[in-house]
């Protein structure tokens, strides 16, 4: 009885206090509106609501109709997001893979937990704190919130070993495991260094240096940048790096907003690669702090772009932290290159799906084939400011050396190896059976990039379990022209389990488009 007097008192409050402001809506009061509208259906509503959850629809609700980057993300969201760009997260220090249900090691961090304490390339991890993992069917990101947690932390796992007969058992303290956003780099010719950036995380830059300088050593004078795939992080990363390659003053991006205070980001001269040619590569996936780099070196002349148009991200995000840990990432600013492109593509306010199928529709316009198919309006025309190139804002960074996609570069029957995960998996076994013989017949990566080759008995392993997956080439022809691009890829699989991903894009740059225009271009 008591409850229906309240709810029946709050009912009449509020239908006063709606009365009240319809007024005040019309001289801008809509904070006062959101919360009566959610303040009437938690109180009145018909069935119970999550208030939490009935704000977080709310705003966004809002966010979806503003800009395709303005978001809202829950804590764990934030958590997720944020940890491949912070440099490290807190585990037991393991590389794996999901083999046949099971947990297989590829590699442990060096110096790093697990390894200290005597886990294995090759190990399966069969259970965490006792419980099973291993023919569960327990999902790869239940594994991982098992294995991680705080520094200082102790967990119990169950491990069988190859060619032993007992499970092992090792207790594992978690630490900080470092997360690297430069996966590669090595002396790709003479003379020629080659390094890959991942991401731009809040250790790039020192990373990238740490690269440079063994580089230099092995007498690197001019440098590949790939940033192929590269879809952004942090905006003060990508300054740090572009910092590296141009003059004192020399511009690198500037930022406008209606309500954010415009800024200009120069070069401070002290840069460790002011000499020496370079080359950026990146495609159509290329975004946001990669277009800032790529599109400082080519405005200022410093060096060229190879490859496709990239994706058209110009839009600077401003993280809205709030108490519950959660966080809204509002676009505030426009960034522009040197010359004052805008490389944000069009989009049209609360339309995200139109934005997302953009890749998509470039290569129905054969955009991705033909450079001839690519148009921009006379309005988005700038030059470069040292020798003047015509270069075009109003949608990515377009490239000085265009490199079409090559649709025929892998066969039907590998791309559905491929997506069957066929390759990964008979990757991981052939690799499981075979480390110790490997590394005892090639101890040096050099030795293994110019002797060995893939047997003929694996290529008839990987094709059987195709069968399996009732994925066959449809002639002779099809399983012809896929064997050499399979016979890469597996070697170059065998090489990253081996050692690492600069020995993997090692052997996979010797058939990249991309990476051998660069080569052209510098020689």
């Amino acid at each position: 009885m008591k409850r229906t007097t309240i709810l029946l008192f709050l009912a009449a409050m509020l239908t006063v206090a709606n009365a009240q402001f319809r007024i005040n809506f019309s001289q801008g009061s809509p904070s006062m509106k959101m919360q009566i509208a959610e303040q009437a259906i938690t109180a009145l509503y018909v069935d119970s609501v999550d208030e939490m959850k009935l704000a977080e629809d709310g705003i966004r609700g809002m966010l979806e109709k503003l800009d395709p980057h303005s978001q809202y993300s829950t804590p764990k969201e934030v958590k997720e997001l944020t940890e491949p760009l912070q440099g490290n997260f807190e585990g037991i220090g393991v590389q794996f893979n999901m083999v046949e249900d099971t947990l297989m090691v590829i590699q442990t961090v060096t110096n790093g937990p697990s390894e200290k304490v005597g886990v294995l390339a090759g190990d399966r991890i069969v259970s965490v704190n006792d419980t099973a993992i291993a023919g569960v069917k327990m999902s790869k990101e239940n594994i991982m919130s098992r294995l991680r947690g705080p520094k200082g932390t102790k967990v119990n796992i169950g491990i069988v070993r190859p060619g032993i007969k007992d499970k092992l058992t090792f207790v594992v303290t978690r630490d900080k495991i470092p997360v690297y956003s430069i996966n590669a780099y090595y002396m790709i010719r003479p003379g020629i260094g080659y390094i890959r950036i991942e991401s731009f995380g809040a250790t790039t830059h020192s990373e990238m240096m740490e690269a440079v300088m063994k580089l230099k050593e092995q007498g690197m004078k001019d440098l590949i940048l790939d940033l192929q795939d590269n879809g952004g992080g942090y905006m003060q990363s990508a300054i740090d790096v572009c910092n590296e390659f141009l003059a004192k003053g020399d511009m690198i991006v500037y930022t406008k907003g209606r309500n954010y205070q415009d800024a200009e980001y120069r070069a401070h001269g002290n840069g460790k690669l002011q000499d020496g040619r370079v080359v950026v590569l990146v495609n159509e996936y290329s975004a946001s702090a990669s277009e800032i780099v790529s599109g400082a070196i080519q405005d200022q002349d410093r060096g060229v772009v190879v490859g496709r148009r990239t994706f058209g991200k110009g839009l600077v995000q401003r993280p809205i932290e709030l108490g519950d840990g959660s966080m809204i990432r509002l676009t505030v600013a426009h960034y522009y290159t040197p010359s004052g492109r805008c490389i944000q593509k069009p989009y049209e306010k609360g339309n995200k799906k139109d934005y997302s199928m953009d890749v998509y529709n470039r290569l129905k316009r054969g955009e991705l084939t033909n450079a001839d198919s690519i148009h921009f309006a006379d309005s988005l025309k700038c030059f470069t400011l040292r020798k003047h190139r015509l270069v075009y804002g109003g949608g990515g960074i377009m490239p000085d050396y265009f490199i079409p996609l090559d649709t025929t570069k892998y066969t039907k029957f590998h791309n559905e190896m491929a997506a069957k995960s066929v390759i990964i998996t008979q990757s991981l076994k052939y690799i499981d059976s075979n480390r110790k013989a490997l590394k005892k017949q090639y101890p040096t990566f050099d030795k293994f990039f110019t002797d060995y080759e893939i047997p003929q008995s694996y290529i008839d392993t990987v094709i059987k379990a195709a069968e399996k997956e009732n994925i066959k080439p449809k002639d002779d022809e099809e399983l012809k022209q896929t064997m050499p691009m399979l016979r890469m890829q597996l070697k170059a699989l065998v090489a990253r389990d081996i050692w690492d991903m600069s020995e993997y894009f090692h052997i996979i740059n010797e058939s990249s488009e991309f990476v051998q225009k660069a080569l052209e271009v510098l020689r």
